[in-house]
Formats: structure tokens, sequence, C-alpha cells
């Protein structure tokens, strides 16, 4: 199961927190836990779910515990100061404007625009409502757009 969730897991959970070192400890927290499920002998027909319910929930925890000394990625000098291609600069745009979001909104969308789930199975992993993901979806596509937005008007 490691061995085929692993890497899935951390490219969601780095899109997801922005962090490395945080991605680095909730995919170690989830695989132990999945760890620990198995030798309670718990079994699933498809551990995937699973373990994108528990990698979002440890993901969301840690950005709670964090949130009061959260600093952006970059503050847009960056491009100028490190000499960084715009392609480089784009993405860390968009890695900024996903942090910024809340979890309960950046979940959905990194699953659904990212990893290209559908909203019924994203439903199912959140334990949502259909219609509850796809307003989340909305709502976060709307929040991304303001917060990518953002460090260009800044830097104007």
């Amino acid at each position: 199961m490691f061995r085929q969730y692993e890497q899935p897991i951390c490219f969601y959970l780095a899109r997801l927190t922005g962090d490395l070192s945080c991605t680095q400890e909730v995919s170690q927290e989830t695989f132990l836990r999945a760890y620990r499920a198995l030798l309670r002998r718990e079994r699933w027909d498809n551990p995937r779910p699973w373990l994108y319910r528990v990698a979002s929930r440890l993901a969301t925890d840690d950005y709670r515990r964090r949130m009061l000394r959260w600093l952006p990625l970059r503050d847009g000098q960056a491009d100028a100061g490190l000499g960084i291609g715009s392609i480089v600069a784009e993405k860390l745009d968009v890695q900024t404007a996903l942090v910024a979001l809340p979890p309960e909104y950046r979940v959905p969308l990194v699953l659904h625009v990212h990893q290209a789930w559908p909203v019924a199975e994203i439903a199912k992993i959140l334990r949502l409502t259909i219609s509850a993901v796809k307003m989340r979806l909305s709502r976060g596509r709307e929040m991304f757009r303001r917060a990518y937005q953002q460090p260009m008007t800044e830097d104007e």
C-alpha cells in the first residue's frame, strides 16, 4: 500500500500544505495510521479514499496549529532579487494562493483540479454531499482567483 500510494499522497500534501517538512510529517503520520489500522485488522475495499481522508484531516490539523505563525512563500519581490524565471514565479504564485485558502476550500480544489478526482469521489472522501463539494469548489475557485491576483496588484 505504501509503495502504491506514497507518491500520490505526497504530491497531494505538497499542493495542500506548500511546505516540504509539513508534507513529509503528514505523509509519514498518514501511513503510520494506516499501518496501525491494519494491525487492528481493519480492511478497505479501496484504501485510497481512506488515505486521502486521513491525510486531509492531518494537514488541516497541522494548518490550525501553525496558523498563527504562517507566512506566505514569497513576499512579491523574490523574482527580481533571485532572477527566478517566469514559470517558477508563476508556480510560486499558484502555491502561495493555494496555501492562503482555508483547508475546507483548498482540499476539494486540489483534489478536483490537480488530482482530477470526480466530485462524487471527493464527496465520499470528505463525507460531504455532492452539492456541498460543488459549493466549496465554486467558493474555493473564487478565493483562489482573488489570492492569485493579490501579488500582481501589490507589485504594481
